[in-house]
Order: structure tokens, then sequence, then C-alpha cells
């Protein structure tokens, strides 16, 4: 595995009338075992709202309709774990009616409860408490939460302290009521270490919107390479490949900012998560994007670029060519459909002050209220 591919997630926070969160236990977790209902990306998977369906059939034995993106986090796990990047989704709220059609697999739930905002916050594990607490205590209308390391990092950091004491953690002592497993889960067939090392992969990107005064767009030029695909001139936004094992999105966009135009800026909102499926999901995926994967792409914004900002711009000659501010029909002619449709969306968000990203499958909003891509 290379040091730009990351483990991907998708869990789901469901209430119920009195506002309380939904846990499950783990029967094949003897550290953590209290978790939320969700689990890991597979490359059939369109997008992660189809991870979260996916997982909680398998799981719960019902599908449920899910509503908007409640937060992103993106771990770099330390002592042998890999780095991983986790969707969290809203769910309508359940019924009892519903909830007493649950039918789990013993395998992968050993038993559920509902647990208040407070208690969420001692029975589940440190990094998950955050992640999950930033999500409930979200502002509605406030976007997606963004977080690194399970904490707030971007527009989060309006409503939410980086520092916000952790609640002490208690684990399944924290969460009374747990129900008993149906049936004694069968044994592993691996180990942890196993396990994650065998899991897929996704790729992941960063990029930069920068606009001037007159709100043309800044796009580069990559460097033509051999095969078809390399010698069609190919426009993007800048930016590239997240170092998954060592750096952050916002890092990465930083750092490519730096390499690719010279400039020191320090990335401002995050605009836009455009999720790229691969073959396995979509057979017509761009080459581009890694046929073999799912390729994730964070759009920050650039901010404003000035005339100083213009005439200090040196390109890396070994990676691009050109570069050029483009009015945005000139952008839409130069761009793939998935990338332009990617930079409208960012264009569009900058426009919703104080709001999280816009949530993307292949350029191309989705949500509770949109079809899929």
């Amino acid at each position: 595995m290379s040091g730009r591919e990351v483990l991907a997630a998708a869990g789901v926070l469901f209430s119920d009338a009195a506002g309380r969160v939904l846990v499950v236990r783990l029967p094949y977790d003897r550290k953590h075992p209290v978790a939320i209902p969700g689990g890991g990306w597979e490359p059939e998977d369109r997008s992660p709202r189809e991870t979260a369906l996916r997982e909680i059939r398998e799981e719960l034995g019902f599908t449920p309709r899910l509503g908007p993106l409640a937060g992103v986090d993106w771990a770099l796990l330390r002592d042998g774990d890999r780095p991983i990047v986790v969707y969290l989704y809203w769910a309508e709220p359940l019924t009892a009616e519903q909830v007493a059609a649950f039918r789990p697999d013993a395998a992968e739930v050993g038993g559920w409860t509902w647990l208040t905002a407070e208690q969420a916050g001692h029975a589940l594990p440190p990094r998950l408490s955050r992640r999950v607490t930033a999500c409930l205590r979200a502002p509605r209308g406030a976007g997606p939460a963004e977080l690194e390391g399970s904490l707030p990092v971007g527009h989060t950091l309006g409503w939410l302290s980086a520092d916000r004491p952790v609640p002490e953690y208690l684990g399944p002592a924290a969460a009374p009521g747990l129900t008993p497993s149906l049936e004694e889960p069968p044994e592993l067939p691996m180990d942890r270490e196993t396990y994650y090392a065998t899991r897929p992969r996704i790729r992941t990107k960063a990029r930069a919107l920068f606009t001037d005064t007159e709100g043309r767009v800044l796009l580069v030029r990559l460097r033509p390479w051999d095969g078809p695909l390399g010698q069609v001139p190919r426009w993007t936004l800048p930016g590239g490949g997240v170092e998954a094992d060592r750096e952050m999105p916002r890092a990465a966009a930083r750092r490519e900012i730096r390499e690719e135009l010279g400039w020191e800026v320090e990335p401002g909102p995050l605009l836009a998560l455009d999720w790229q499926p691969g073959t396995a999901a979509d057979p017509e995926a761009d080459p581009a994007t890694g046929r073999d994967t799912a390729v994730l792409v964070y759009v920050f914004d650039g901010g404003a670029v000035t005339e100083r900002m213009l005439d200090s711009l040196v390109l890396p000659e070994e990676e691009l060519v050109e570069w050029r501010l483009c009015a945005p029909e000139e952008a839409r002619a130069l761009l793939t459909g998935p990338s332009w449709g990617r930079t409208a969306a960012a264009l569009a968000a900058r426009e919703r002050p104080g709001g999280g990203p816009v949530e993307l499958v292949r350029g191309r909003a989705v949500g509770p209220d949109l079809p899929q891509a």
C-alpha cells in the first residue's frame, strides 16, 4: 500500500422521539465495544451514502432513509493503525415499530440501546466520542462538520472549541440497557491487524479554489505524460494527492499550494467533498482519477489572488506547464465534467457564509432530497 491510500467508512446517527442517539455493541471488539451503526467502504459502493445504507441493511436488517451529511472526519491514526476518513450521516428518526423490526446480524451487532448525548459521550471510545459529539452539537443549518483527528477545524471552529474536554471514557458502563445478543457470535476469521491490512483503500486529493476580483478561476494544466490520456491537455484546480500516512487534508492543501504556486496560503473553508467512484462501482469512472479505486477530493477556499501573487507565481516544470485565470464559461470548457461540477459547486458554496462543505459524487450534489449521481 502506498502512503497516499486511506481507509474509508460511513456511520449513521439515528435518533428517537426523545432526541437520544442509537448505539450498538460490537461483539468482536472487546476493547471498545460501544459504537454507532456503520462500517467500512467496499469498492462496489458508489459513494459513502451507499456504504452507510448497505451497512445498516447488513447490521440491523432494514433500509433507513438518510438525511444530510453530518460531518466528515480524517483520523491520522497512530501505533500501527491506518489513516481513515469517516462520513457521518443523519437519518430520519426511527419509530418504535421500526426498532421492533430490527433483525441484527449477531456477528456484527451484539445489542443496542438509546443514549442521551451526554451518555454517548462517555460510552463511545474517545475518538468516536469527539466525532459524534461534534455532530450532535452542530447548529441546524451549519452544514457538515469538518474534523481532523476528530477535532473541529475550518468553519466548525465557529461553534465548537478545539480544546473542549473529552468526556471521561466509561465504555459499556455508561450505556445502560444494552440488549443482549440474540445468539452467540461466531469466531472472527482473522485478528484486527490482519483484518485492517486486507481492507480496501481509497486515494485522496486536496485542491484549492482561487479567484481574482473579476471572479475568474485559477486553473493549472498538467504536464503531458506517456499514454493516450496523457497527451490530452488536462486542466484542474491547483492541488494534488494527500500523503495519507503523514498529513491531514488541510496540511496537504497548504503544501500543494506552496509546491505548485510558490505561495504560503492558509486554506480557508472546506467548500466541497467530491467522491469519485472506481470502476468496481462505476464502469465509466474517469481513468485519470484512478480506475482501480475511489478518489475523494477535498476542495478548500484559497481566497482571492492579487497581482502581486500572480507576479510571484512559478510553476514546477516537472508537474505543470501553464496557468490561466478563466471566466466560469471558459473553465467549464477546459475542465472535465466532474471537475467542472466540483468547481461550480465550490463557487456556489462560497455564497453560503458559515456553511459546511457540499457533498458530491462525480461533481454532482447528493443528499436526502437529491438523486444519487
